[in-house]
């Protein structure tokens, strides 16, 4: 079920940005926005479509949320692979925006993708004024120095640090860095329905970890051609990862842990929830 949920919802966050971008002027930064929000797995957006099946919220209104964290999440990307950021030349086993275009039209497509999440965020078939208002909140404050911008500062702090990052300031970081935007998205169904987010936000929390220390494990393991980017980068640049400290075995068996407390705080939910158990069993035993 999860399998073809995911490409089902991958299909129509699609065709949302065919419709958003292919409006715009068709210069090089719009063509970059487009290079850079296809493919990828749509993880997060498929969490804000599924959490909102879960509340009974119809897709017309989720997919627009849905577009829109896929959508800062591109933008992420985009910023991340810069030369002064992470530099990388490949991503999704295509040249990164700043290697086919330049880097001020990688910039500035970051930029207008970041937007963009905003203004579907707040798209009047959403919601209410202030469902559209909480969704933008939340938003703005899981992407910005409360959320993932402060987990990549962190991240890029502990290149240059003395000593290595312990276990905890990894988990710290990662929650803003990777933790954050799922776990907006996982509670975007909730919010659209005017529900307690608390259970969801709970599963996101441990999925979150869980993927990022299946992102460790991949760097060490896993294929290149799969992964579509460069592997073994935290490695060579000497950075503390869950994989260096805590151990291959063991932190595939905290991968593991994560994923049974993601399921169980579904249990509110019933036989309803199983596709989220799947994704996160997904998350953990992908390979890219």
């Amino acid at each position: 079920m999860f399998g073809a949920r995911l490409a089902q919802d991958a299909v129509l966050i699609q065709r949302s940005f065919d419709t958003v971008l292919g409006a715009l002027e068709p210069l090089d930064i719009t063509r970059a926005m487009a290079w850079t929000t296809e493919g990828g797995k749509r993880l997060r957006g498929f969490l804000v479509l599924e959490s909102a099946r879960l509340h009974d919220v119809d897709e017309a209104r989720a997919i627009w949320p849905a577009t829109a964290i896929e959508a800062l999440h591109a933008y992420s990307l985009v910023h991340d692979d810069l030369p002064c950021m992470d530099d990388d030349d490949l991503r999704r086993g295509r040249p990164t925006a700043h290697v086919k275009w330049d880097e001020g039209t990688a910039v500035l497509a970051g930029d207008a993708l970041h937007s963009l999440a905003f203004e579907l965020c707040t798209r009047p078939e959403v919601g209410t004024a202030e469902t559209r208002a909480t969704l933008a909140l939340s938003l703005a404050q899981a992407a910005g120095a409360r959320g993932m911008v402060l987990g990549q500062a962190l991240d890029i702090a502990a290149e240059t640090a003395p000593t290595p990052l312990t276990l905890d300031q990894i988990t710290h970081l990662q929650a803003g860095k990777t933790g954050a935007l799922i776990e907006w998205s996982a509670a975007a169904g909730a919010v659209l329905a005017g529900a307690d987010p608390a259970p969801l936000r709970q599963y996101a929390r441990a999925l979150g970890l869980a993927f990022q220390i299946a992102d460790d494990i991949l760097d060490v393991e896993g294929d290149a051609e799969k992964a579509g980017k460069r592997l073994q980068k935290d490695a060579s640049a000497g950075k503390a990862t869950f994989v260096s400290l805590l151990g291959l075995d063991a932190a595939k068996t905290r991968a593991r842990d994560l994923v049974d407390q993601a399921c169980d705080a579904l249990a509110p939910y019933g036989a309803r929830a199983e596709t989220l158990k799947e994704a996160a069993r997904f998350v953990i035993a992908r390979e890219n």
